[in-house]
């Protein structure tokens, strides 16, 4: 398929991202595949084209920005804050438009006060695509990760039952049928019939009993505890799982996280309704709404009326690495995603960097906003 033409306003574009304080950086389009097999999440990892060097490392083409960017950080030493922007060619499998198409954006890195980082992203990402489209009506969709997290852990679930379902935010469909878990019970021999006998014989229930059980069948079988997991950790993962099968929510539990999220409302009400949500729930999510309630704040500060903002309970992107706020901007009306982005301040220490380095960033898909333009012709 032909490469996506670069549209007519990219340089145009270049000088706006530079005036608003970045630098302008570029990656080599082969990257290492693992970071983005590890942290990109299964919406991306899916769509992302595989090679492989003559030494048998995984590679693939540059499938986005961020994890590029944030690597080129961490190699160059460079201090923070540090502003950056690109204009480039990613690769990936779409089911419409082109799989080689460009993307820009901005990457935020260090800067400590998170409220104005974010309000800045999302105004400059307003800001760059009011100037390829003047007079467009847009609309703004907005969701917090780490609300959801923070109700998710006030509910009162297990630590492997919260994870699963942070995991699953962005997914509406895999977080419903998670939900639906939750409030009906395991089917019998959903586990396959040896860990049916082993919570039979009572061994899930007495750790020490079944790692020397495991242990021994791997011996016996011929495994390798170098080539496979350990007994201990078999044995760990056996136990969380049947736990996880375990756990039902009582039906006022269940009540509350659907109605939460159910919640759909312009973000200039959502920190009252949130508030209210909290108290009638009885659930503590303190740090979490005053967060929140700081960014609504900062975006009033920058410029940006929270009024003309949707903030959606369930809104998630799928990336794996998002950690806080998360928003999409797309033509009123239409489900073209314009521009995308949020906060991802646990990444760059995943990716090597030795200390925290809070971040926050958008990416705009260049060939939608050239279509979107050309509409409004």
């Amino acid at each position: 398929m032909p490469l996506t033409n670069l549209p007519a306003f990219a340089s145009d574009l270049v000088a706006d991202l530079e005036r608003l304080g970045t630098e302008r950086v570029d990656t080599p389009v082969i990257q290492p595949a693992e970071p983005f097999l590890d942290m990109a999440g299964e919406d991306l990892r899916r769509r992302i084209f595989m090679t492989e060097s003559e030494t048998g490392k995984s590679l693939c083409l540059r499938p986005e920005f961020t994890i590029p960017v944030c690597l080129r950080h961490i190699e160059t030493a460079t201090g923070t804050p540090r502003r950056y922007s690109y204009l480039g060619e990613v690769f990936r499998q779409r089911r419409e438009g082109a799989n080689e198409f460009y993307q820009a954006g901005i990457e935020d890195l260090g800067e400590p006060d998170i409220a104005r980082a974010d309000a800045r992203i999302v105004r400059d990402a307003l800001h760059v695509i009011a100037n390829r489209l003047p007079g467009a009506p847009l609309s703004v969709t907005l969701g917090d990760q780490g609300v959801f997290e923070a109700v998710v852990a006030a509910c009162g679930l297990p630590a492997g039952w919260q994870k699963r379902l942070i995991h699953a935010f962005g997914n509406h469909a895999h977080l419903q049928k998670l939900i639906a878990d939750l409030s009906d019970p395991a089917p019998s021999g959903v586990f396959g019939p040896e860990v049916e006998r082993l919570a039979i014989l009572g061994m899930l229930d007495d750790e020490a009993r079944l790692v020397a059980h495991i242990d021994a069948t791997m011996e016996a079988t011929g495994y390798s505890t170098n080539a496979s997991r350990s007994p201990a950790a078999i044995a760990r993962r056996l136990r969380e799982k049947m736990e996880l099968a375990n756990t039902r929510l009582d039906n006022r539990t269940l009540a509350l996280l659907k109605e939460f999220l159910a919640l759909e409302i312009s973000l200039a009400e959502a920190p009252r309704a949130l508030a209210a949500f909290a108290q009638k729930a009885g659930l503590v999510l303190g740090a979490a709404l005053e967060r929140f309630e700081s960014r609504v704040a900062a975006l009033r500060e920058a410029g940006v009326d929270p009024a003309t903002i949707t903030y959606r309970a369930a809104f998630g992107r799928p990336l794996d690495y998002y950690t806080g706020l998360v928003f999409e901007i797309t033509p009123a009306g239409d489900a073209a995603v314009l521009a995308g982005g949020g906060r991802f301040d646990r990444l760059l220490t995943l990716l090597g960097a030795k200390e925290r380095i809070p971040a926050v960033g958008f990416s705009l898909w260049l060939d939608r906003i050239a279509s979107a333009g050309g509409a409004a012709a």
